[in-house]
């Protein structure tokens, strides 16, 4: 360990690369506001301890392969650096300085980089001391001193995204460079207004504390072999690796550990590169929509089940038995015996020497060989790789990927909650033995399981799903037909049945009625009623063109319900409603409120101090005195909304007969008997 050191004197005549064992860039604005408010608060005067930096310094003919900095190491002595833990404080500190840069400009656009001071260091300057070298009188070559290795999305991405260096490629993008584009995004907006607040001067003091008063401890690494047990265990400080970025880079470490005479230099390097190529295509598809990024975690645990045997010990099955059972060191080193009539011994290698020693009669020398082949770590991480676009698609049906059957039972599963089916259904795409038809089928079936067995018999969120978790596993290796998915849905939907048929409905009456009596919702706190609603919108609009309701509009958040209305209002004030509910007693009026047939779907938002309105004036357009629309009515808003509009009043009858005709919808939609009008009026909360 070397003294402290300033970011001046660490980025001195060195080049930084992120290694490809080493993630991308994964703060979020917790960790960017803790950086900003650090900055902003940190006494100009005084040093701030920032933590340590661990690189590893190399030889310049091991980094050859930075072809674009080979002039700085062999001209003028630059050292090739990988950082091994640290990355994520240089990458935000290199994002800030361009945003520094960036704002200096934009408050002086007429001049240039050598005319524009921040500090008492010209725009030109800070960029060469921290940035980007430029080489030669016509300036062809420019080399980054700080980026990734260059087989890198985020490589191409911080040069010309963030360092803003022209180009006409298409920039790839994934989960990490989201992330970079938000950094920007962050520093460029409270700089701006740091600037508004305090002028321009601010810039120097920021950059001087940055560059000055922040204090590092610099570990140089020198061992290959350990460099990668070093990341693991530094990198458990700060923003702790995930699973998937902890696995990447025990990959890359195992393929360090076969000795030469088992695996060649071009093998190893042949698996290393599959292991990029695989958290390239990884980092793709869970960053491809930016609005919805996905959970790298969700995905190993995902795929964890479709490739090996499902255990239900506890939540962190997954990441214990791929790191510490499937891919440790251990099981590398650990050695089983190939003898030549085929036969493998599964015994550590000086327990069968020892067993040799003592057998004269054994006539064939074995071979040894890992435990763990290195083509079992290129068969899983192809598997990584073929499987995460499937699953990409899961989340996202509107793909050309699927077939329009797909899509509409896809968006289904999306929209009703798939819970723990999502292996089952990523190995349905996955395998290329099934059919479109089959994979709409058993779509088709686990979308009823959901509604019948979770939203309306009530059972538990992880009813069966060690059964469906092994039969994700048996799809996905062609083990298994797509017959035995259907018995086994079939078979978990039994006990949802009386004697005679009918719905076992008595825990779905008891939830209704602690809904109905203790905070008086009833079917509107029941967590299947927007898919419910939403799927008889569309059964109203199939005769239609177009849909008038987005599913937008289910799904808002528990305080701004307005896409549900009770037409019985749950503030009943104005005498129209007196007239049709007024008799009966307070605890039944709440029933009626909660019940199903009095809650509608609308397909625009209306102002909470119309609600209470009539029912004829829900019914029709409201203009404010300018003649603009105020408010639409239910004649011209959704299919569900023009049916109730039909209407001449709404009493209680009219809910009752509602609620009735939703309950047929259902019993016909998912295939199932609710009973005769009596059981169903018990249903609906109102006997």
């Amino acid at each position: 360990m070397k003294e402290l050191q300033t970011l001046h004197s660490i980025f001195n005549h060195r080049v930084f690369r992120i290694p490809d064992y080493q993630r991308g860039y994964a703060w979020k604005e917790k960790q960017l506001t803790d950086f900003w408010e650090d900055l902003i608060n940190l006494d100009s005067e005084r040093y701030h301890y920032t933590g340590v930096l661990s690189i590893k310094t190399f030889s310049a003919d091991i980094a050859k392969q930075w072809e674009d900095a080979t002039w700085l190491i062999e001209d003028r002595g630059y050292a090739p650096c990988h950082i091994v833990d640290g990355q994520q404080r240089l990458t935000t500190i290199s994002i800030f300085i361009q945003c520094l840069i960036e704002t200096c400009r934009s408050l002086n656009p007429t001049k240039l980089d050598h005319e524009l001071f921040i500090s008492s260091y010209s725009l030109n300057e800070i960029l060469s001391q921290y940035l980007v070298e430029i080489q030669g009188p016509n300036k062809l070559i420019k080399t980054y001193k700080f980026g990734y290795e260059v087989d890198n999305p985020s490589y191409e991405f911080l040069i010309h995204r963030i360092f803003n260096n022209d180009t006409s490629n298409r920039l790839e993008e994934t989960y990490y460079t989201l992330n970079l584009e938000n950094a920007k995004a962050f520093f460029l907006e409270n700089l701006k207004t740091q600037v508004e607040e305090e002028g321009p001067d601010i810039l120097s003091e920021l950059f001087k504390k940055l560059t000055q008063r922040l204090m590092f401890n610099l570990y140089e690494i020198s061992d290959d072999f350990d460099v990668f047990v070093a990341f693991e265990t530094m990198n458990n400080r700060g923003k702790k690796l995930s699973d998937l970025e902890l696995l990447k880079n025990r990959l890359i470490y195992l393929t360090t550990l076969y000795p030469s005479n088992e695996v060649s230099e071009e093998e190893r390097k042949v698996v290393r590169n599959a292991v990029n190529q695989t958290w390239k295509e990884i980092y793709y598809q869970l960053g491809r929509n930016k609005k919805n990024p996905l959970n790298d975690d969700d995905f190993l645990r995902t795929h964890w089940i479709m490739y090996f045997k499902y255990s239900r010990k506890r939540g962190d099955d997954y990441i214990r038995y791929l790191l510490d059972e499937e891919f440790n060191p251990k099981v590398v080193l650990k050695k089983v015996a190939i003898h030549a009539a085929g036969i493998e011994l599964i015994k550590e290698q000086r327990d069968l020497e020892t067993e040799l020693e003592d057998d004269d009669d054994l006539e064939d020398t074995p071979t040894f060989t890992s435990s763990l082949s290195l083509t079992d770590i290129k068969a899983y991480v192809d598997s990584l790789r073929e499987v995460v676009g499937h699953w990409y698609n899961t989340f996202n049906p509107d793909t050309d990927k699927f077939s329009k059957e797909e899509k509409l039972w896809m968006d289904r599963l999306n929209r009703i909650g798939i819970g723990y089916f999502r292996p089952l259904v990523s190995s349905l795409f996955s395998a290329k033995h099934i059919s479109i038809g089959e994979r709409v089928q058993v779509l088709q079936e686990i979308e009823r399981f959901i509604f019948v067995a979770f939203r309306v018999c009530r059972a538990q969120s992880n009813y069966g799903n060690s059964k469906y978790y092994n039969l994700a596993r048996g799809i996905y290796r062609n083990e298994l037909p797509v017959d035995a998915i259907l018995s086994v849905l079939a078979e978990n939907t039994q006990w949802t049945r009386n004697e005679n048929g009918t719905l076992k409905t008595t825990s779905f009456l008891d939830y209704l009625d602690r809904k109905f009596n203790s905070d008086g919702t009833g079917y509107y706190g029941w967590n299947g009623l927007r898919y419910f609603l939403y799927e008889y919108e569309e059964e109203l609009m199939r005769s239609r063109n177009q849909p008038k309701v987005s599913w937008q509009l289910f799904i808002r958040s528990e305080h701004d319900r307005i896409s549900i209305e009770h037409i019985y209002p749950q503030t009943a004030n104005a005498a129209c409603w007196e007239t049709h509910f007024g008799t009966l007693a307070e605890a039944l009026k709440k029933r009626y409120n909660g019940s199903l047939g009095n809650l509608l779907p609308l397909s625009s938002s209306i102002n909470s101090s119309l609600q209470n309105d009539c029912f004829e004036g829900k019914k029709h357009v409201i203009y404010n005195a300018d003649g603009h629309v105020k408010r639409n009515g239910y004649m011209n808003g959704s299919y569900s909304e023009q049916e109730v509009a039909q209407l001449n009043e709404w009493n209680p009858e009219q809910i009752r007969t509602r609620g009735l005709k939703l309950l047929e919808f259902m019993e016909k939609r998912w295939g199932v008997t609710l009973g005769d009008e009596d059981e169903k009026v018990l249903l609906l909360g109102i006997k």
